[in-house]
């Protein structure tokens, strides 16, 4: 017999939150997410994506024992700017039961229907920053801290819920960083500059921080990502959250714009890879041993691989080569310090435009996520 019962307390909350770390302990691919990170992220009170947002969290549990998690969310901002009424389920675990994640299923149902939702989709967190998306290939591949890791199991289980539909895959490239400079993107930025006038950037933390750039960058990313799937435009605390998680602790090197005169128009935000780091602290936690493997990757690099987090650029300068422009001015950054690899974050299916890019460097689909989406009887 399952029971599914809705998280109301902090301890509740610590067991959803945990219950991945059980799953998970001793796989190879998958990565801890950072347990603070996790706590604040379902909080009300210290999450701003509460201003647009409502959510419960459900734990399954079967003879005692916590079984499966889900979380219901709903975006109502995304919602109208979409034009639907869709709850979504994220954070979705469970054990190798049928039955445990259909009960789970249910519970994000019937609470999306007494709230009004005519479908479902996921797995979506609250924004668009969040991770997204099931993974459907790519099992054997290392994972990361920004994307959702779930064993095999997990398609099948969804196949057979039934009523779910693919909405959207996303696909991740691993791609080899050039040793040298000759590399196609090399002499495209050469020609971008000379026949545009756009320029790289280098920001300084004043700059980011206190001159306001660091929240430059975000409204770019606002413009930039208006029309992917389920996105909704950040609010001002939200923006103010991304520059003290991301901007605030960012090695600069990592981190390029590309200026038209004095104007943004495009922005790369990279970090070292932390998975193996986060592979050797205690479920995420960084207390006792774990700041210091995590350090190593801040301060020293101590990686083979780049994670490339977050790229935009507006519309009107994709087509001027500035995204060739950002990789440029990476890549050297990345053959500095001895990085071999770069592992692109998720990029929708559809948007070929992007994936093309890819096809100047040495790179593979190594990863592939998808959300399901469901209509809501009546």
């Amino acid at each position: 017999m399952i029971e599914i019962h809705k998280v109301s307390t902090k301890r509740e909350l610590k067991a959803f939150v945990q219950f991945y770390y059980d799953l998970y302990r001793g796989s190879g691919e998958a990565v801890p997410y950072l347990y603070f990170d996790e706590m604040a992220t379902l909080r009300r009170d210290k999450n701003p994506s509460f201003e647009c947002c409502e959510a419960d969290y459900f734990l399954a549990y079967k003879d005692g024992r916590v079984v499966g998690r889900v979380a219901a969310i709903i975006n109502r901002r995304a919602n109208e700017q979409w034009q639907c009424q869709q709850v979504r389920f994220g954070w979705f675990d469970f054990i190798d039961d049928p039955e445990v994640s259909a009960a789970l299923l249910k519970a994000v149902e019937q609470w999306g229907r007494e709230r009004g939702m005519t479908e479902m989709a996921g797995p979506l967190g609250f924004i668009d920053t969040d991770r997204e998306g099931m993974l459907v290939e790519g099992f054997d591949e290392l994972s990361t801290m920004y994307v959702n890791y779930n064993y095999p199991y997990y398609p099948q289980h969804i196949e057979h819920y039934g009523g779910f539909e693919k909405d959207n895959d996303y696909v991740e490239f691993k791609v080899r960083v050039p040793e040298d400079d000759n590399y196609k993107f090399h002499k495209i930025a050469q020609m971008v500059e000379r026949r545009y006038g756009l320029r790289v950037h280098k920001f300084t933390r004043r700059e980011l921080i206190d001159e306001g750039k660091g929240r430059e960058v975000f409204h770019l990313l606002n413009a930039t990502y208006k029309d992917l799937y389920g996105f909704s435009q950040l609010s001002a605390r939200q923006v103010d959250k991304l520059v003290n998680d991301y901007i605030k602790i960012a090695d600069l090197n990592l981190v390029t714009a590309i200026m038209d005169g004095d104007r943004m128009v495009g922005f790369g935000i990279t970090f070292p890879s932390f998975s193996r780091a986060l592979q050797q602290t205690r479920d995420g936690r960084l207390w006792p041993m774990g700041w210091w493997h995590v350090l190593k990757i801040l301060k020293w690099h101590k990686t083979d691989t780049v994670d490339l987090l977050l790229i935009g650029v507006l519309p009107e300068y994709r087509s001027k080569g500035a995204v060739a422009l950002i990789f440029d001015d990476l890549i050297h950054q990345f053959q500095r310090y001895g990085f071999k690899w770069a592992d692109a974050m998720p990029q929708m299916e559809r948007n070929v435009a992007v994936q093309s890019q890819w096809q100047y460097l040495d790179s593979r689909i190594h990863r592939r996520h998808r959300c399901f989406r469901k209509m809501l009887e009546g």
